[in-house]
């Protein structure tokens, strides 16, 4: 047989009356309507159906999650009222699922940008980061062509030479910049600096693997960095 639960003797000397009364007290600061009006505010500002962690952390929201619940009963109570979908258990297939999709839509492999972007209809990416360990690892499970660890920087020497054709000349990292915004697909230049683990000039250690990629294709480089 179960012990029974030992209350703290300040919770145990509450007077219930006067909480209630207090309880009473607490709601009738804000109206049903005024705290309504708060979770919408804070679901446009969002983007979303916020939970309530991030009303809490919402600087524009001036109630406390618990004064909703006060007065709606639960937080998804009050969430239907205000008209917004209560955030449902999502699961790892529907996730990969929302991932193909906004794949398909942008004809590449997505990117945390992308998921940034299209985030009134797609699952957070915490929750993506929080269920599959990374958004690489999530990508990758949905079947889409993710390098990692080695493959980064085989990648990135891959794109280097292309984008060096287009400029006739080894990419700067402005250029590389440039690019990706016309394709989000490629890393960044920052993410690239980082893959080339040197302590000085890492940029450079970049343009000279492209150059070495360029010159085993048949491509004459000029000292200057300038293709023939």
């Amino acid at each position: 047989m179960s012990r029974p639960r030992r209350q703290h003797p300040a919770l145990a000397g509450i007077d219930e009356a006067a909480l209630a009364e207090f309880r009473a007290g607490i709601r009738r600061r804000y109206s049903d309507e005024q705290i309504l009006e708060q979770l919408r505010a804070s679901a446009e500002r969002l983007g979303r159906s916020p939970t309530m962690r991030e009303f809490a952390a919402d600087p524009g929201a001036g109630i406390h999650p618990q004064t909703v619940i006060e007065h709606f009963g639960t937080w998804n109570a009050a969430k239907r009222a205000a008209g917004l979908t209560p955030r449902r258990f999502i699961s790892r297939e529907e996730l990969l699922g929302q991932l193909r999709e906004l794949g398909q839509e942008l004809g590449r492999t997505p990117t945390a940008r992308d998921l940034d972007a299209n985030r009134k209809r797609m699952a957070s990416k915490s929750l993506i980061w929080h269920t599959f360990g990374s958004l690489t690892k999530a990508l990758r499970e949905a079947g889409f062509d993710v390098p990692v660890g080695d493959e980064r920087l085989e990648r990135a020497v891959e794109n280097g030479a292309v984008l060096a054709r287009e400029l006739r000349r080894l990419p700067k990292m402005a250029d590389w910049k440039d690019a990706r915004k016309r394709r989000p697909e490629l890393q960044s230049e920052w993410q690239v600096y980082r893959l080339v683990d040197m302590d000085a000039g890492p940029w450079a250690a970049f343009q000279f693997l492209v150059r070495e990629r360029l010159l085993a294709e048949g491509v004459t480089v000029h000292p200057d960095g300038s293709l023939a």
